[in-house]
């Protein structure tokens, strides 16, 4: 197939340019139907490095959804008619139980085999670990392998500074109620799990070592400052997602680290937690790559509204979404439009910027409006 008319995004830059695409891949001679995309800009698929609005189709309402597989074809959907060609769905694996839930996220990775080769979009499991269950340790590898998760990244939600002051954590009785514990149960696990805390830093590096040998890529989340970002480089986690400060992602670019950024921050203006303020950090240089984080609109958002503001230009701003999480996940045959490449290729209207045809491995996983009528012609 060849597309005519449209202004392509190359390393070259931004510009009226044809291109083929033929058996999955990128090519270099016209291989059949031609078709106009005047009007249109033809840009690389982007690549989700993280995101968990995955949660929404699997379970609107608490066990309102039995069969998770369905509710992965509709986040498919969503995936698709944001230019999202390969997503990685961030599953946790933590105490605060539900959807949250060790059983749930066993659910969701088999559900997420069961339907992967009946969707056209690539999605990939990503395991967020809660450092905490020091008990679950072998059990996570076993995950790991069972369906061969390739990127795991360790969290800790536990609320230490309550805890460590004899306090209450807030939302307590709602997440003692997802995890179908009593309030006093679960404040009596938290306080456990608080107190392990010398146990969990001597446990930790032979975990990630274990991973590592695996060829799992890991990474650690929410690291506040540069003492966070080397104690984690120092057990192999060279990828630190949503770092709270400019200290802890400037000790991540120092060190070589990669830094994954969350949209959502951009396209609202700053985080909505007061962390540091996404566009700032990828005006510094200090950014790899965009996630989704919770919400897949953003990214192509995100990317428009930082060439719009001159954090950088068009070229360096789609590239946080789609070479940039390429190169943190290790997919050379993605991320850009060049000869050889996956044709995973997103088409966007250029007067209203709204994504109108998504194209994974040369397949279409959504077409929708004019570019529709021209494909049909």
């Amino acid at each position: 197939m060849r597309f005519v008319g449209a202004e392509v995004l190359t390393s070259a830059g931004l510009a009226q340019s044809d291109l083929e695409i033929s058996q999955g891949v990128i090519g270099a001679q016209d291989t059949g139907k031609t078709v106009d995309l005047s009007g249109f800009l033809v840009l690389p698929g982007i690549v989700d490095v993280h995101g968990d609005g995955f949660e929404r189709h699997l379970a609107p309402r608490r066990g309102a959804i039995r069969d998770l597989g369905r509710g992965l074809i509709a986040t498919e959907a969503e995936l698709a008619a944001n230019g999202i060609t390969t997503a990685i769905l961030a599953q946790f694996y933590s105490w605060e139980g539900g959807m949250r839930g060790p059983e749930f996220a066993a659910r969701m990775f088999a559900a997420l085999d069961d339907i992967w080769a009946r969707v056209v979009t690539d999605m990939r499991p990503q395991l967020r670990f809660e450092t905490h269950l020091l008990a679950d340790y072998e059990a996570v590898l076993a995950l790991v392998a069972a369906h061969e998760i390739a990127y795991v990244v360790f969290n800790d939600h536990l609320p230490h500074k309550r805890l460590a002051a004899g306090k209450r954590p807030a939302r307590l009785t709602g997440q003692a109620l997802k995890s179908g514990r009593s309030p006093e149960a679960h404040l009596a696990m938290l306080m456990e799990m608080h107190a392990q805390g010398g146990a969990v830093s001597e446990a930790l590096p032979q975990l990630a070592e274990s991973l590592l040998a695996r060829g799992v890529r890991i990474g650690s989340h929410d690291d506040n400052s540069a003492a966070d970002r080397d104690l984690w480089r120092a057990r192999g986690a060279r990828i630190s997602e949503f770092p709270e400060t400019f200290e802890a992602a400037e000790a991540a670019r120092s060190g070589g680290d990669a830094v994954v950024l969350g949209a959502p921050n951009v396209v609202r203006g700053g985080s909505h937690k007061g962390n540091a303020d996404a566009a700032d950090l990828v005006a510094a240089g200090l950014c790899d790559a965009l996630a989704s984080d919770y919400h897949y609109p953003s990214l192509a958002g995100a990317a428009f509204a930082l060439a719009d503001a001159g954090a950088v230009d068009f070229a360096q701003a789609w590239g946080l979404i789609s070479s940039g999480p390429a190169r943190v996940l290790g997919l050379t045959d993605r991320g850009q439009i060049a000869v050889g490449m996956r044709a995973d290729l997103v088409i966007i209207e250029q007067a209203t910027r709204r994504v109108c045809a998504t194209i994974v491995a040369g397949k279409i996983s959504y077409m929708s409006g004019e570019v529709a009528a021209r494909f049909v012609g």
